[in-house]
């Protein structure tokens, strides 16, 4: 050694400061600078693993916020038309029963003013009768029998001549069928029974038999059993003058 310009002595005692320096180096600063690289590098895998975590949670948060908005907006819709289903019947309902009422008015009203004007016609026969009895003993200048009058004047408006409907004598009907009897006056009780007579021994005794009035024919009767029209009315009687004349 002595020969290179080495002195061993001083030689091993730079490599015995140099081994002291390497071991507190390695024990006072790599060591911790290794330690705390690793731990800062725990760090930063634990923050990049909160922050998938928390990716994961917030894409899952607006998955879910997603599907409720989407339910509550399905739900809403069909309350929606729930609601509006309920309020289309509620105003269904209540125009039907305005019609119903309506309706119900018409023919309330209807059925007053029908009765009110048959009994107005009922109350003005008698004096009709009176009248043309005046005027018939006016014209010949002398007093007829008022019952035989009164008689005619019964037969004129109700098409009835000894209790029977002189319209139904020659008429061939089938039986079971229902009839409609229109006169220019409304008829009294003992008039409808002889008329009634007269059709059930054509129609049966249990066929349908409606009386209604209509001023229009003047006079006599119009009978409508079925599909078939008997009219002995005046009206009927002056429009087939009428014709003929024409």
């Amino acid at each position: 050694m002595e020969k290179l310009g080495i002195n061993l002595g001083f030689f091993l005692f730079q490599v015995f400061n140099f081994a002291i320096l390497v071991i507190l180096l390695y024990a006072l600063a790599y060591k911790p600078i290794l330690n705390m690289l690793e731990n800062r590098k725990k760090k930063i895998a634990q923050g990049i693993e909160d922050a998938r975590i928390a990716a994961d949670a917030r894409a899952n948060a607006e998955k879910e916020a997603q599907e409720i908005i989407t339910k509550a907006q399905a739900e809403a819709a069909q309350k929606i038309r729930e609601a509006t289903d309920r309020a289309d019947k509620i105003a269904q309902e209540i125009q039907a029963k305005a019609d119903a009422e309506a309706a119900k008015i018409r023919e309330e009203a209807l059925a007053s003013v029908t009765e009110e004007r048959d009994q107005i016609l009922a109350d003005m026969r008698g004096q009709i009768a009176a009248l043309a009895i005046a005027a018939a003993n006016k014209l010949i200048g002398e007093s007829l029998d008022e019952k035989r009058q009164r008689a005619l004047i019964d037969e004129f408006f109700s098409g009835v001549k000894s209790g029977k409907v002189v319209v139904l004598e020659d008429a061939k009907l089938t039986s079971g069928e229902t009839a409609q009897i229109t006169s220019a006056l409304p008829l009294t009780p003992v008039e409808q029974d002889d008329i009634k007579r007269s059709l059930m021994s054509k129609i049966g005794p249990d066929a349908e038999i409606n009386f209604k009035v209509n001023p229009s024919i003047l006079g006599g009767l119009v009978i409508r059993v079925g599909n078939k029209v008997m009219d002995g009315s005046v009206a009927g009687q002056l429009e087939g003058l009428r014709k003929s004349l024409s």
